[in-house]
């Protein structure tokens, strides 16, 4: 028997080590770590947990439940199952005499088209994914429409939810999407392979009927939530200065049950106490059409 020898010269395999490196630099923070001597500008200083935070969480609920809510409205053809089952005083927020006139989207693009467009409506501005301008970061996120004030929430990042003492090694090997918070909870925000399974798996766990407790739409083409990209904002740099920081956000238990299939995240464990974590995207300054987001992945507490 003939052995066949590999064609692959240690040159070649190093320079594709090389170039898979350079995809996932502005992902990955201990490479922000290395270089924080020579990236101040890609630091974030806050001088404690508690103060890291640009805008209210009040503030951060209104603007989701607004938003959500005109979601819901002009989905209204697809939720009728669940409005059957909500009680009266919450079906009026949404049933009106022309329910019947709302506007039917017969495929995913059809919906993805019309989210947009309430988007833009309520908040002023739409987003999209697009190759960044960053050589070798891979794919970003840019303001594809509109004007982002500051202060504004302008992304969320989507995943599931693990506690400090869950399982998630085989998850996170190779994936750069997974995003620490500052009390330690983890949010896997890969929407391939591994997690992207656990995702789904998790959102059926707790799925009632029609009523769903989480948007699992962000794994597709065709999310349902255009906010739901936060995964793919990229980090900064000597030439991009941030112009979004994250900010954690409780999802409280007031939250309207009916609005809870718009939250892209879900708990790992059935069981996990307290509310769901998610992490939202929020403009450090004005914020123009065409403009890449870029965050600051390193934030340093003293």
């Amino acid at each position: 028997m003939m052995m066949m020898m590999s064609s692959s010269s240690p040159g070649s395999v190093l320079r594709a080590l090389l170039s898979r490196w350079k995809s996932y630099r502005h992902r990955f923070v201990p490479w922000v770590a290395l270089n924080v001597a020579r990236n101040r500008r890609t630091l974030r200083y806050v001088s404690e947990s508690s103060s890291d935070k640009l805008v209210s969480d009040a503030f951060v609920n209104s603007t989701l439940v607004s938003l959500f809510q005109a979601f819901f409205r002009a989905d209204l053809y697809r939720q009728r199952d669940l409005l059957h089952m909500l009680p009266d005083c919450t079906k009026v927020l949404y049933y009106t005499p022309d329910t019947g006139d709302t506007q039917n989207c017969h495929t995913e693009r059809d919906v993805t088209l019309q989210v947009d467009e309430i988007l833009y409506r309520s908040l002023g501005f739409t987003i999209e994914r697009h190759p960044s301008s960053l050589d070798s970061a891979g794919i970003g996120v840019f303001v594809s429409r509109g004007f982002v004030p500051k202060g504004a929430v302008v992304s969320m990042y989507p995943g599931t939810i693990y506690q400090k003492y869950e399982p998630i090694f085989f998850q996170s090997v190779g994936n750069p999407f997974i995003f620490r918070c500052l009390d330690g909870i983890l949010i896997d925000g890969n929407d391939k392979g591994i997690s992207k399974s656990v995702y789904r798996s998790c959102s059926g766990r707790d799925q009632l009927g029609p009523l769903k407790m989480c948007d699992s739409t962000w794994l597709t083409s065709f999310p349902h939530n255009p906010l739901a990209v936060g995964q793919y904002v990229n980090n900064c740099s000597n030439e991009k200065e941030a112009n979004v920081c994250y900010q954690e956000f409780d999802v409280p238990d007031t939250f309207p049950v009916e609005l809870r299939q718009y939250i892209p995240n879900i708990c790992y464990s059935h069981e996990s106490e307290g509310p769901v974590r998610c992490v939202i995207l929020v403009a450090l300054r004005d914020i123009h059409c065409e403009e890449e987001l870029f965050s600051n992945y390193f934030t340093i507490i003293h």
